[in-house]
């Protein structure tokens, strides 16, 4: 059987993001990439009264503290709000006591989630205490998948290959979804679902949100994963979107609840209890 670590040991310590968002600097730099995700070093000094080593240095303390995360795109180093320190707060605290008492940060909890950004990419980085392989074996085996995601997926996994996903009770099978990279246990690649008519109408999306999704371009979703010793660095990158997606803004706030579902089975065994929050497509206003 199993050995599961401690309920606390699914939250990494927070003394480092509490010290990271203590600085006013550090603060201003987060509300640019609010703004504005998926900037360069140059972007933010641009947008900002510091010296470039200042933001160089403050930048590193952010990254450190897990409070964003950083993409390589060519010879471009993109700066990403990363979610997950803020969601795991909002897990191990905001559930528990009242909402009321904590809605600063409840309010940068959404912010982080649901900006609409002028390039929109999600990225989320966690560590997790597992394998690599295991870590995989989660990603990819649909025993898994339905305990912490609600859905499973039909394929080999082959790069190529297509993928019928099962999701919310509701089967979506397009040739268009299909793996694009699989090289087990590092990284795992694939396009996102169709917004079938009746995916829609479980999600209960107004016609006008339905229209607006399926022009969109169909997006593309990047696991990495990092051996750290004891840890696995799990990033996570949903790309590909067009300007003003919708997806996009529907992803951004269901990505952190499903990953730290994840982390949590996987190092304690057990799932989160439900989210009291309405799902992203309410909060969103697209739902009738």
């Amino acid at each position: 059987m199993a050995a599961y670590l401690p309920m606390d040991a699914a939250y990494p310590p927070l003394d480092e993001v509490f010290r990271a968002l203590a600085d006013p600097s550090r603060r201003q730099l987060l509300d640019s990439l609010n703004s504005r995700n998926g900037q360069t070093l140059w972007e933010l000094c641009a947008g900002l009264d510091m010296a470039r080593q200042s933001v160089s240095k403050h930048l590193a303390v952010l990254e450190a503290a897990n409070l964003i995360a950083t993409i390589r795109r060519g010879r471009a180093k993109l700066h990403y709000l990363n979610p997950a320190p803020i969601h795991e707060i909002s897990e191990r605290w905001i559930t528990r006591y009242e909402q009321a008492r904590v809605d600063a940060l409840g309010d940068l909890k959404r912010a982080l989630e649901e900006n609409a950004v002028d390039k929109p990419t999600f990225v989320y980085t966690t560590y997790i205490r597992t394998t690599p392989e295991r870590l995989w074996e989660v990603l990819t085996d649909p025993t898994f998948t339905r305990r912490y995601w609600g859905a499973t997926f039909d394929t080999d996994w082959q790069p190529g290959s297509t993928m019928r996903w099962e999701l919310r009770g509701v089967t979506i099978d397009d040739p268009e979804q299909v793996v694009i990279e699989a090289d087990p246990p590092d990284r795992l690649s694939y396009s996102w679902h169709t917004l079938t008519p009746e995916l829609a109408e479980t999600l209960d999306l107004t016609d006008g949100a339905r229209e607006r999704i399926a022009a969109e371009h169909r997006s593309t979703v990047t696991f990495d994963l990092e051996w750290l010793d004891e840890l696995v660095k799990l990033t996570v990158v949903h790309d590909g979107f067009d300007e003003g997606s919708i997806m996009a803004q529907l992803v951004t706030g269901g990505w952190p609840p499903i990953l730290s579902n994840l982390k949590t089975l996987l190092e304690t065994g057990e799932t989160l209890p439900l989210n009291p929050e309405p799902p992203a497509a309410v909060r969103l206003g697209l739902t009738k």
